[in-house]
């Protein structure tokens, strides 16, 4: 057999081979098939109470290691969801604070009626020095249990400066609640879980 035969032949038999590869089978757009992969999606470890003991949960969020992020999620309380499962809190939350205040000295200013007040003006966060201190404002309601809500707040904080930092001690953190009540603590006992 002549080379060129061959050629030909092989030509025949690979153009074959693809017809049959083909061959009742439809072509089809791309498949939708869900999201794209993501990998592990950050989460932020938040402490609620259930049955008078703090509970962690985790939730997903765009800034994983920041106090004030951490603290703003924890401040609009538990998801329904986790309502359902027995999840309350000590603090007061941000969604249901009185659009009606008028001044909130040192937390940025007055507000009026029309302008609820914001974040800035709730909660004030600074961390320096291996510190983290946590002021809740007097336009945030009473809290039911300052014990309870502190520790809300100190194993939070800690859990996200944990994230950005995972094998820093823990700073201490130091939370001025709306009664004016101070509380100072090293979070060395928070639930994982």
């Amino acid at each position: 057999m002549s080379l060129g035969r061959r050629a030909r032949r092989t030509l025949l038999l690979l153009v074959a081979a693809g017809a049959l590869a083909a061959c009742g089978i439809p072509t089809t757009g791309v498949v939708q098939a869900g999201g794209p992969a993501s990998g592990i999606m950050p989460t932020a470890r938040l402490y609620f109470v259930r049955e008078g003991t703090l509970t962690a949960v985790r939730r997903t969020t765009d800034a994983p290691g920041d106090v004030e992020s951490a603290l703003q999620a924890l401040l609009r309380g538990p998801t329904d969801a986790e309502r359902s499962k027995g999840l309350t809190t000590r603090l007061p939350l941000l969604g249901v604070v009185p659009s009606t205040a008028t001044a909130v000295p040192g937390y940025g200013g007055a507000t009026t009626a029309a302008e609820p007040p914001g974040w800035a003006d709730l909660v004030k966060v600074t961390a320096r020095d291996h510190r983290i201190s946590v002021e809740l404002s007097g336009a945030l309601s009473q809290v039911h249990d300052p014990r309870l809500a502190a520790e809300q707040i100190v194993c939070t904080a800690d859990a996200a400066q944990r994230t950005a930092a995972p094998g820093a001690a823990p700073d201490p953190v130091t939370v001025t609640l709306p009664a004016g009540s101070r509380v100072e603590k090293i979070a060395t006992t928070c639930p994982v879980t």
